[in-house]
């Protein structure tokens, strides 16, 4: 603790209103943010002669400053310390990845509803079920619920375009709505209760397909009743499932916390409608010398800000208070139970994610050594470059690649490894602009320069390995740069492709003017320079492609002045495209309304 600062000055001035913390060291730098429903009783709690962390009693004493500010409920200290914790990553809070891309099944508000998978932000035009922990989740239920239900999956631009039903229909997958094989009430009944078993709301639907087989029996429509009896035969066996399902249509979440040989993991289970949807591990950083509970504690408190809360939550682990309760309580609207389980199949739910995560923990221990293994077979491999870096230091490799379609929307790629993996944060591309097009070579310099700029000005982060995804002529111009910047200094190896860009016959590029070097295709080295090299492709040809299509979608028309959108838009309606109104003539174009005849001289020379 600084020696200027008293805590007991500090204590007599705190509020006992709820609100948020920050710890400071001497230099100004967070240390800690935390919430607190009295202020004053949780900052006391942390110069308590012992301490029951000894992580959080080293933090105490590099404390120079504690800063407050005051909320009106713990609900908003708990948004406030969320959104201060993500914006300044402090050293000693436990931090999971913000994670917004579950998956969600989604049913349009359409006349005849469309089923889908989503990803993404949600809107009033459909409803949303899940989020579920995997992809592979939300397909199968999809496919369960076509089984049942039969609703269409398909985008409206093909529903609305069909005369006749499509493979989906043959196979009793789809009901034929684009065909009129169905009526509207019928289809919205169809609809209706596939929400209900979403919602799980089992049981009644049952009750209703029984009714409705009873009363097409009784009218002696037999095909009608057989098809309400398999699906109810469909519906039980959904229901005669053991350990992963719930006769109860309960909505669950299954969280347990798990720490093995300095590892920690938190892993979910998703229970929805009594349907367990499977589970996904998480790994925390800043979690060192932390006890599972408080990792447990730190992801409740960050996962259910942005994700909608379950009925209940069953743990591995007692919480140490009820604060984490109230505070999803305050959240939900509702008394959301937090508790180790008492049942036999919930148990069941709560062991099945305890090995889960103790096999997570095992796959990434092994994932980190093999990480190991190929870092150091590359030091070994590259000991000249190499040696200046500290033994303690985790090596970092920034590689490059270029992307573009017939030097149309150049992109270039740069991405970053370090510390046994992909550090997908510090990605990077560069639009490259001002290089004659296909210039593979100037693309790569200006990439290169553009991103060692500032290091070259004693700014920013320098790597212990460039990488070029390319062969003599690209290392020749990402050296260049280097050298016009003053770093030579920094090691540099091409990956070449080889004969018919078959992994493994990958040639390695020296700027130096050395001999080439073709490792064998087994060494650990090659694999994980063959990792990066391919991650750097994919980024550059995703960026390319996004750049592409922007382009494209924009048209040339935005490039030309006083061609605003109702005259870009009345130019595609009169003439069907850009390729129509470039073949258009200075009188065609000038007979469009809102275009002048000095404007349409303008928009021909523009596009010719």
């Amino acid at each position: 603790m600084d020696e200027s600062f008293d805590p007991k000055v500090l204590l007599a001035t705190l509020t006992e209103l709820p609100g948020v913390y920050r710890m400071l060291d001497a230099q100004g730098a967070v240390l800690y943010v935390g919430k607190a429903k009295n202020l004053k009783k949780r900052v006391a709690s942390y110069f308590r002669d012992n301490h029951p962390s000894p992580r959080i009693a080293l933090m105490v004493t590099q404390i120079a400053q504690v800063e407050t500010t005051v909320t009106r409920s713990e609900a908003e200290a708990l948004l406030l310390e969320n959104n201060l914790i993500k914006r300044l990553s402090p050293r000693y809070n436990i931090l999971f990845r913000d994670d917004k891309s579950y998956p969600y099944i989604l049913i349009s508000h359409d006349p005849y509803p469309r089923m889908a998978f989503y990803r993404g932000a949600t809107n009033r035009q459909a409803d949303y079920f899940g989020p579920y922990p995997s992809s592979t989740a939300v397909r199968e239920s999809i496919n369960l619920l076509q089984r049942m239900f039969r609703l269409r999956t398909c985008e409206n631009s093909v529903f609305g375009h069909r005369s006749r039903p499509c493979l989906l229909h043959q196979i009793r997958r789809c009901s034929g709505a684009c065909a009129g094989l169905i009526s509207p009430e019928a289809y919205a009944q169809d609809a209706q209760m596939a929400s209900m078993f979403l919602q799980g709301r089992r049981q009644e639907i049952l009750r209703r397909l029984t009714e409705a087989m009873d009363r097409a029996a009784a009218e002696l429509a037999f095909e009608q009743a057989a098809i309400y009896r398999d699906r109810i035969q469909s519906l039980r066996c959904v229901q005669d499932r053991q350990y992963v399902e719930s006769a109860r249509d309960e909505d669950v979440d299954v969280l347990v916390a798990v720490e093995e040989e300095g590892m920690r993991c938190v892993n979910l289970a998703m229970v929805r409608g009594g349907r367990h949807l499977g589970d996904k591990p998480r790994f925390p950083s800043n979690a060192g010398g932390s006890a599972p509970v408080e990792v447990l504690v730190a992801f409740l408190s960050q996962y259910y800000l942005t994700h909608p809360i379950p009925a209940r939550v069953f743990t591995n682990l007692a919480l140490p208070d009820s604060e984490t309760a109230e505070m999803l309580a305050a959240l939900a609207g509702r008394q959301v139970p937090v508790a180790e389980p008492r049942l036999t199949l919930h148990k069941v739910w709560v062991d099945m994610a305890e090995q889960n995560a103790r096999l997570a923990i095992a796959a990434r221990r092994g994932q980190f050594a093999r990480q190991e293994t190929r870092v150091e077979a590359l030091r070994e491999f590259l000991s000249l470059e190499l040696d200046e870096a500290d033994e303690g230091r985790e090596i970092r490799i920034e590689c490059f690649d270029i992307s573009h379609t017939q030097g149309e929307s150049t992109v270039a790629s740069c991405v970053v490894y370090q510390g046994k993996d992909m550090r997908k944060a510090e990605y990077r591309r560069f639009n490259i602009k001002n290089v004659q097009a296909g210039d593979d070579y100037a693309a790569m310099r200006q990439a290169v320069f553009r991103r060692y700029e500032k290091v070259g000005g004693g700014e920013g982060v320098a790597p212990s390995l460039v990488l070029i995804d390319g062969g003599k002529g690209q290392v020749g111009a990402a050296a260049s740069a280097l050298e016009e910047l003053g770093l030579t200094h920094l090691p540099m190896l091409g990956v070449a492709k080889g004969e018919g860009r078959k992994p493994g016959l990958e040639t390695l590029v020296f700027p130096d003017g050395r001999e080439p070097v073709q490792l064998p295709a087994e060494h650990p080295a090659l694999h994980l320079l063959q990792e990066i090299r391919d991650e750097a492709h994919l980024f550059a040809v995703s960026g390319h492609r996004l750049r592409r299509g922007k382009t494209r979608k924009t048209s040339r028309l935005e490039d030309i002045s006083g061609v605003g959108p109702r005259r870009r838009k009345a130019l595609i309606a009169r003439f069907g495209g850009l390729q129509g109104i470039a073949s258009a003539g200075i009188d065609q174009l000038g007979a469009v309304p809102g275009i002048s005849r000095e404007l349409a001289e303008k928009i021909h020379a523009a596009l010719h």
